[in-house]
């Protein structure tokens, strides 16, 4: 099973930022196996669905003609519990993109309070240095994720 960490698009700015919403609801079974008296969202989860947010928005920059994977968290400072019924919005922006890998800055907010933020680096495994080769399809933009950005442009028209 692949999951998903973020339910839908609210912004998408191709080349430059994405936004991304993730209602965090105690039917999801990781709340219940984390701390089952208090159930809360993994950090590790929240810093996932940021990856995705920005894996996508980086994906869509190179016409998702690569694989784009997380290569390094530079970054990451949470100081908020998140709990179930609360709504995290995932705020990315690109700030360095080039042949082999792409930098990307977020901020993630609970309501309109920011509650941290995250510098994610991206590689694009097909341009490695190493020589490596990878299997033909994108086993990491699969349709799940297409889904959600196409959503979005649907219902934004863009």
């Amino acid at each position: 099973m692949r999951w998903i960490w973020i339910d839908r698009f609210i912004d998408f700015q191709p080349h430059r930022s994405a936004t991304a919403v993730k209602n965090v609801s105690l039917a999801e079974e990781h709340l219940h196996d984390h701390w089952a008296a208090c159930p809360i969202m993994p950090f590790s989860l929240m810093i996932e669905g940021v990856a995705q947010t920005r894996g996508i928005l980086v994906g869509h920059a190179r016409g998702f003609a690569e694989k784009v994977i997380l290569a390094k968290i530079a970054k990451a400072e949470l100081n908020a519990v998140v709990r179930p019924g609360d709504q995290l919005i995932y705020h990315a922006e690109i700030t360095n993109i080039a042949e082999g890998a792409a930098a990307v800055a977020a901020e993630i907010r609970r309501g309109g309070e920011v509650i941290g933020t995250v510098d994610l680096m991206f590689s694009h495994i097909d341009q490695n240095l190493s020589g490596m080769t990878f299997p033909k399809e994108n086993f990491v933009f699969t349709d799940q994720f297409l889904r959600l950005l196409a959503q979005f442009t649907r219902e934004s028209g863009t």
